[in-house]
């Protein structure tokens, strides 16, 4: 009986790796949100979040989904090292490049998953760019709210199994809510 027991627990914590990896990232990177640099950090993140939906349902493959995000990542690294533009500026381009891409061949108008996305992208990603202009306790709000948002967007997700993987989508759900904690508590 006990076997059976610590079975079923490892099964369970085997199938929710994308939580405690979520919980992992954040307690290695916790405290960001403290600061209105942290804060303007967050708000560039926030751009990224419907960017990774937005690109993997214009490839059409989810199997996309974690390779984007960890060149992003990457390339979120390498933006900040350099010192030469800011994440957001190449997140905004890229969100650009994509829409007016589905627009030209028609993607966007036939395709109620793509506008959905696209309709994300362009609400989460004026959240991130107002948290970028507005004072920093006002932006402090907004980000959390935008990133709360986008934990229900990741919920609905993997409800629906649709757009991204739902590994991903466990994932960036549970780092947004505790994102969202954070600023909201200024931890």
């Amino acid at each position: 009986m006990v076997e059976m027991t610590a079975r079923r627990w490892l099964v369970a914590v085997r199938n929710r790796w994308p939580t405690w990896l979520a919980l992992a990232v954040s307690a290695a990177t916790f405290g960001g949100g403290e600061s209105a640099e942290g804060v303007a950090n967050l708000s560039q993140i926030l751009l990224l979040l419907p960017l990774v939906y937005l690109v993997v349902e214009k490839l059409q493959r989810r199997s996309a989904t974690w390779p984007l995000l960890v060149g992003s990542m990457v390339l979120v690294i390498g933006l900040r090292a350099l010192d030469v533009i800011e994440p957001a500026d190449v997140f905004v381009a890229v969100a650009l490049i994509v829409l007016v891409w589905s627009a030209v061949d028609g993607q966007l108008f036939r395709s109620g998953t793509f506008q959905i996305q696209a309709l994300g992208m362009l609400v989460f990603g004026a959240l991130g760019l107002i948290g970028l202009a507005v004072d920093p306790d006002l932006a402090r709000y907004l980000v959390a709210a935008g990133w709360l948002l986008h934990a229900v967007w990741d919920f609905v997700h993997i409800k629906l199994d649709k757009v991204v993987s739902s590994s991903f989508a466990e994932w960036c759900g549970v780092v947004d809510i505790l994102i969202t904690i954070e600023l909201v508590f200024k931890l």
